[in-house]
């Protein structure tokens, strides 16, 4: 089947590929039909039996908070495809977005641009495959954990009401089950994290470009329409990070707040814990919380601290005693916005102009 203009425009373009390439092959993004049901129903089936299972388990400490572990990751991963699916046209949209200001980016003859863009582009490439290949390899411990364990055990809890969970067949084909929906668990997860790294990634080329491009008025001569040009850059990247905000910022609220009680929980289950295969594991779920949190917020950061620097960048480049009083208001007006930093994740409704 040939592919739309929409598909090889976001495919093609590398710093946001890695997830836009697992999210068409699912269907989530940009080629729509039902293959996108395979994934999210019956991921979402077990995940409820999941929750069922807490329910069960009650009272028993270090079973709740394992299962519970489990069952926040998964609803979490139905909760990211479920609403990438319902607002499909406004992640397109933006992801369309990012792939013309990626090209316009290619197309300046300047190194310092072109080598920046490729570091970046490495590191979001770099962190999208790493994370899938850290999720394939923890994915993987959940599975095969329960095979070295002692006795019969589901690498995730359920509960169906009337059903002999332990007992055969039934074992072996809810054991089956799980690991096939493991995988398109895992990809329903992964991208979204890596999405959001990436687009925070390419928020920071956007704004080392509007630092470089003020550097280099010092050397060039400050022109009017020069300065035009970066004034309306830096509006562009505002509207980016508002855009990005509009996507991700209430999942990563309740991504925040749910792994922010499992780390807590964790934590604790390690000073009741006696088994060391039953210490590695948990230590493994400790690490894998830690990482989305540090790939959600370290970034984040960044673009937070450069797009303040805009503001020193821009008073240290201009001229200020050969410049025209016309030349300063610009260049006054791009220091005073960049004190607003731009931040990743803020809830408020407006853009900060």
């Amino acid at each position: 089947m040939p592919q739309t203009a929409l598909e090889q425009h976001l495919l093609n373009c590398p710093i946001i590929s890695v997830n836009v390439r697992v999210w068409h092959f699912w269907s989530f993004l940009v080629k729509h039909d039902a293959m996108r049901y395979i994934s999210i129903i019956p991921v979402g089936a077990m995940t409820l039996l999941m929750f069922a299972d807490l329910y069960r388990a009650w009272g028993n400490i270090e079973e709740v908070i394992i299962n519970a572990y489990f069952a926040v990751l998964y609803f979490n991963a139905v909760l990211r495809c479920s609403i990438l699916v319902l607002n499909h046209d406004k992640y397109e949209k933006f992801l369309m977005n990012i792939a013309r200001i990626y090209k316009n980016l290619q197309q300046i003859e300047d190194h310092e641009i072109k080598s920046l863009l490729q570091r970046y582009t490495k590191r979001a490439r770099m962190l999208s495959i790493a994370n899938l290949g850290l999720g394939a390899f923890i994915s993987t411990c959940f599975v095969v954990y329960p095979l070295f364990a002692g006795g019969r055990g589901l690498p995730y809890g359920m509960y169906i009401p009337g059903v002999n969970l332990f007992g055969t067949p039934q074992y072996e084909i809810l054991f089956f089950l799980q690991v096939i929906l493991t995988f398109p668990g895992c990809c329903m997860y992964i991208p979204f994290t890596s999405f959001f790294a990436s687009c925070t990634l390419f928020g920071l080329v956007q704004v080392k470009n509007i630092q470089h491009q003020l550097r280099k008025l010092r050397i060039e001569g400050l022109k009017p329409s020069k300065l035009i040009e970066i004034i309306k850059d830096h509006q562009r990247v505002i509207d980016y990070v508002h855009d990005l905000n509009s996507l991700v910022t209430y999942i990563c609220l309740v991504e925040f707040l749910s792994f922010g009680m499992m780390l807590c929980a964790l934590l604790f289950l390690l000073n009741i814990i006696e088994h060391q295969a039953q210490f590695v594991i948990v230590a493994a779920y400790i690490f894998m919380i830690i990482s989305q949190i540090y790939a959600f917020y370290w970034h984040g950061n960044e673009l937070r601290e450069q797009s303040m620097a805009i503001a020193k960048v821009a008073y240290g480049a201009a001229p200020w005693l050969e410049m025209k009083p016309a030349l300063k208001k610009m260049v006054l007006l791009i220091i005073l916005r960049a004190q607003r930093p731009l931040e990743v994740c803020e809830t408020k409704k407006k853009k900060n102009r």
